[in-house]
């Protein structure tokens, strides 16, 4: 498991030339009166000037969807100087691909060609592109990979055509003047790139509000207000049925969109809420719009607030690049990325919202410094099959343990947003308890290791040095919520933690207890994967300050060090087959038994 992900590349693809708004009539139609005078309409109030689209004058398409999304990531490998081959993963993204079956990623990868990879199609409209960037960097961050290409495209323009538009419904022909094509890609790889800066993806968050909207944006429904059994576009007899009926219009209910925007808004300042970004440090904000009436909502909203955005810290290429559903934010970065806009130490803020049925896609990048170019590792540097193994075995462990976080109840509920103060500083009592003990036991195992591992010793003292007052910050954090110091100090372990630390410091006590490593990689795991996370949602949620999550939000920080040292001693040489062995049952125990402990919150 790495410490984060780097963009190091990003190509894009935009078919043909550009079409301006006096020829988009004559490739789409819309020319009779009540089509002029909605295409003057919407195009004064999106603020386009110019698109792409792959579609001749006849209307005839002259691309697939995959051969742009293809080209788009041939540009970012490009840009990479790295062939196809070098990739082991590619995230795709789309609205609809060219075919029904198979996902949009294998015909991308049929036409990109490059090896054996892992693939992955993220379906939905435009937020789908940074769910597809999401998966990626995870991937990179767990070491399952160790280069991923990311696109975004689209191929809007055949919804658009006359043949399907001409004397269409309000709700489908308003779309005729807002979307285009196209597409942009990124490459993620787990360090910065040599001899050009990088940016370090910090965090990535997507969010769904469908359970509080209805459909906005849809194609291969009936007239209704949402889908119903027997009234989707796979119902009728024949395909020419569901097209008669109107199924296969691409249609948007232009009356939410005005929601849209405040429920977007809303996310964002959520996010300042739980110091996940801070507007005042950003230098930059790429968000993906159809109108520029969406910014104007959004400076006018953010003034009021008192936190005004400086214009010049806003960008969008929409005006000459169109509105390309999840290929926007990439042709936007990319647009970035080739003229140097990003300078090393700046903040990016990339924002999508997407009207399917409301969900918002955020990301956080820091431009980082580039690399010094270095000669390529000798064979004998690369990775051992042994390291490769025991990594292998961890991140599967890693991954189960995760799977059983989210059914915990108190994790659950912290998921869902019905998680109490009481819930939280019950989770501070029972983890204050096992926590007394951590800097004893890692102390005794310090003690039990021989000269032959004398810089595991060394190690494991330093540790105790460090987490020897962790204990303190819970009970801190515990009376500024309201609890008793007392009450507290006083605590008995719930059985998970009596079970938890027994094994710990049976462990410890066994001669060259190098079977620790595994524990460490489940506890510092969490410290580096979950805490940070968890301090941000408790604080939304319950409206806590920094105080009041110390704990929690140190470890957030601080076992990224941990972590990343953790790393190094288990791809070194001493890690041999037996030693292996022990790291992996080890881990598993305490994976299970930290999840007993959690679980018994609410048995205490």
């Amino acid at each position: 498991m790495t410490e984060t992900a780097f963009i190091t590349a990003a190509g894009a693809y935009l078919p043909g030339e550009p079409v301006g708004n006096d020829r988009i009539a004559d490739r789409l139609g819309g020319v009779d009166e009540r089509g002029d005078r909605l295409r003057r309409r919407i195009l004064a109030a999106n603020g386009i000037t110019s698109r792409h689209y792959a579609l001749d004058d006849e209307g005839r398409t002259t691309e697939l969807n995959e051969e742009l999304a293809a080209a788009a990531v041939g540009a970012a490998l490009a840009d990479r100087d790295l062939p196809a081959s070098g990739l082991d993963m590619l995230a795709t993204a789309t609205t609809q691909g060219d075919l029904l079956v198979p996902g949009f990623a294998s015909m991308v990868h049929g036409r990109l060609g490059g090896g054996p990879m892992h693939l992955l199609s993220a379906g939905g409209v435009c937020a789908s592109g940074l769910a597809a960037l999401d998966a990626a960097v995870a991937k990179i961050r767990l070491g399952d990979h160790r280069r991923a290409a990311v696109v975004g495209s689209e191929l809007a323009s055949r919804w658009l055509r006359r043949s399907r538009l001409d004397g269409a419904e309000a709700d489908a022909a308003f779309l005729r003047w807002m979307l285009s094509d196209g597409a942009g890609a990124v490459v993620v790889e787990p360090a910065p790139r040599p001899g050009r800066p990088s940016l370090r993806v910090d965090w990535i968050r997507h969010v769904s509000l469908a359970h509080d909207h209805p459909v906005c944006m849809r194609a291969g429904m009936g007239d209704g207000p949402g889908p119903r059994a027997g009234d989707t576009w796979q119902d009728p007899d024949t395909a020419a049925a569901a097209e008669k009926a109107g199924m296969m219009r691409l249609r948007q209910d232009t009356g939410m969109l005005g929601d849209l925007a405040e429920a977007g808004l809303q996310e964002f300042q959520r996010l300042a809420r739980a110091g996940t970004v801070d507007l005042a440090r950003l230098d930059h904000v790429l968000c993906h719009y159809s109108t520029h009436a969406f910014r104007d909502i959004v400076f006018d909203r953010l003034t009021r607030a008192g936190a005004a955005l400086k214009p010049e810290k806003w960008f969008s290429n929409l005006a000459e690049r169109g509105n390309t559903g999840a290929a926007s934010i990439y042709i936007a970065l990319e647009e970035c990325w080739r003229t140097g806009r990003f300078e090393p130490g700046q903040t990016i803020l990339l924002a999508v919202p997407e009207s399917g049925r409301f969900s918002f896609a955020f990301a956080h990048l820091t431009c980082v410094p580039a690399e010094p170019t270095a000669p390529t590792p000798p064979p004998e540097e690369a990775p051992k099959p042994m390291q490769r193994d025991i990594h292998a075995r961890l991140d599967a462990v890693w991954r189960d343990f995760e799977d059983r976080l989210d059914d915990v109840p108190v994790l659950r509920r912290l998921n869902e947003g019905t998680a109490t103060l009481d819930d939280y500083r019950r989770l501070l009592y029972n983890l204050r308890q096992q926590v007394a003990d951590g800097a004893r036991w890692i102390s005794r195992a310090a003690s039990n290791f021989s000269v032959e591992n004398f810089d595991l010793r060394s190690a494991a003292i330093g540790h105790a040095a460090e987490e020897h007052r962790d204990f303190m910050m819970l009970e801190a954090d515990y009376t500024a919520c309201g609890g008793s110091i007392e009450h507290i100090r006083s605590g008995e372990k719930n059985i998970g933690s009596e079970a938890l630390s027994a094994y710990m410091f049976d462990t410890a006590s066994r001669p060259d207890p190098v079977g620790l490593l595994g524990a460490m990689f489940i506890i510092e795991g969490l410290g580096t994967g979950k805490a940070g996370e968890w301090a941000a949602r408790f604080r939304e949620l319950l409206d806590l300050g920094e105080r009041q999550v110390s704990f929690l939000a140190y470890h957030g920080e601080a076992d990224d060090d941990h972590f990343a040292k953790l790393q190094a001693i288990l791809g070194s040489d001493r890690i041999d087959a037996a030693a292996a062995d022990r790291i992996v049952k080890t881990a598993k125990v305490v994976a299970r038994l930290y999840i007993l402990q959690l679980e018994e919150l609410d048995h205490v």
